[in-house]
């Protein structure tokens, strides 16, 4: 038979129990007390612990592929360093045709950020392709509406009118006793004196050789400006793949007289060659542009650089490397061209100039072909 527990036993075994008891509760607390703590520390008893992944360094890195003289985009590249720290690569493709085919091909993996430089006209045609990304700098309000495109896809930043370029020590010796006067208008260079000694851009490689020819068209109407286009062929030597091509033609007396743009030939004279710069009645004038490249793999930064561009300290170096005017009214005109009011400018729809380039492209080559 089993025997009662005496009460000894009895006291020691709820002392027992009451131990066990706290010691289960004990780890009870301290068990939820270990989970709420986990809790407001976000983690989890059983959970491995987690590094929040930081964000990637800000690109210091920027493309371009730049329709300028080399010493300015040069210049370009050394001060956007200067003033943002960010690296700009460049390529210099050729003149504008050249760097807007290259962005067509790449058009499935684009290699640069930005395209700078060459007349709006080729920008646009890009944008029309959807290979522009559309971005408005906040700078664009302080600068006309005729320089900033509606939607975006491309911003003016300088301005440049069309001229003709003279070698004078070839003029004088050669010209000027048979009674000829130096060029004043577009007509002038008509003159039979001029047959093989005249140089100028072919319009399908060059901006500036394309504005050149809308510009007769606009100034003369589309018969008379073809016929116009057909006498003057007739003493052009050969027609250049770029605009600035002319100019070196003739300060190194190849040629007595070409066609190119204003800023470049001051530029040239002021380097020492002889030459002049004659800007016509009824001339031409471009619009160059900057743009960003969609797919880029550094679109912050190509931001920040057409921010940049516009600043009123980078037009007045500009003007001061390239003697480009400014789109900027605060910036004055460079030293040596005319002043943009004393310019006589045509009529130049910029619109239809676009709309009519292919048909007056496949019109020229005809032309030129036939010579």
């Amino acid at each position: 038979m089993f025997k009662k527990p005496t009460a000894k036993l009895w006291g020691t075994a709820v002392l027992a129990a009451f131990m066990a008891t706290s010691l289960l509760s004990g780890c009870g607390a301290n068990k939820n007390n270990q989970e709420s703590a986990n809790k407001a520390t976000n983690a989890p008893t059983n959970a491995p612990v987690v590094e929040t992944e930081k964000p990637a360094p800000a690109s210091k890195k920027l493309v371009v592929y730049a329709a300028l003289n080399e010493d300015d985009i040069v210049q370009i590249q050394k001060k956007f360093k200067e003033d943002t720290g960010i690296e700009l690569d460049y390529l210099r493709v050729g003149n504008a045709g050249e760097t807007s085919t290259r962005i067509q091909a790449e058009k499935d993996a684009p290699q640069a950020d930005i395209f700078v430089g060459g007349s709006v006209e080729f920008h646009q045609t890009l944008a029309d392709q959807g290979l522009l990304e559309a971005y408005t700098s906040p700078n664009a309000k302080e600068i006309e509406e005729r320089f900033n495109d509606p939607k975006g896809f491309w911003q003016g930043w300088y301005m440049g009118v069309l001229g003709i370029v003279l070698n004078t020590e070839r003029f004088k010796k050669e010209l000027e006793p048979k009674g000829i006067k130096e060029p004043a208008t577009w007509d002038d260079l008509l003159d039979p004196a001029y047959k093989g000694q005249f140089v100028t851009s072919n319009p399908a490689t060059a901006g500036g050789g394309y504005i050149f020819v809308a510009d007769q068209l606009f100034r003369l109407g589309e018969e008379q400006g073809w016929d116009y286009l057909s006498k003057l062929n007739k003493n052009v030597h050969h027609y250049t793949k770029a605009a600035g091509d002319g100019i070196n033609l003739t300060a190194t007396g190849e040629f007595i007289a070409g066609m190119s743009w204003a800023h470049d030939i001051v530029k040239s004279a002021k380097s020492g060659y002889p030459i002049k710069v004659i800007v016509p009645e009824q001339t031409a004038f471009e619009i160059g542009g900057v743009s960003i490249v969609k797919g880029g793999a550094d679109l912050e930064n190509a931001k920040i650089f057409v921010d940049w561009l516009l600043t009123k300290p980078v037009g007045e170096m500009n003007t001061q490397l390239s003697n480009r005017y400014s789109v900027r009214k605060d910036v004055a005109a460079p030293e040596g061209m005319i002043k943009i009011e004393d310019v006589k400018l045509v009529d130049y729809d910029r619109t239809k100039a676009s709309e009519m380039k292919a048909d007056v492209l496949a019109k020229f080559t005809e032309m030129i072909d036939k010579k």
